[in-house]
């Protein structure tokens, strides 16, 4: 009994951090989407801007 709490604790501690580091893959995904659709031109300024 004790042992399958441990497997379940286990096991939903692996797909959490799996669940995670999917989730900000595809937000990586969708910045570099938006940089591409969106790109920072030099005559905007950006964080060269003083």
């Amino acid at each position: 009994m004790d042992n399958d709490k441990w497997a379940f604790g286990l096991t939903m501690m692996i797909v959490g951090m799996g669940g995670t580091f999917l989730t900000l893959w595809i937000l990586s995904l969708v910045m570099d989407l938006l940089k591409k659709v969106f790109p920072l031109s030099p005559e905007d300024g950006g964080a060269e801007k003083k």
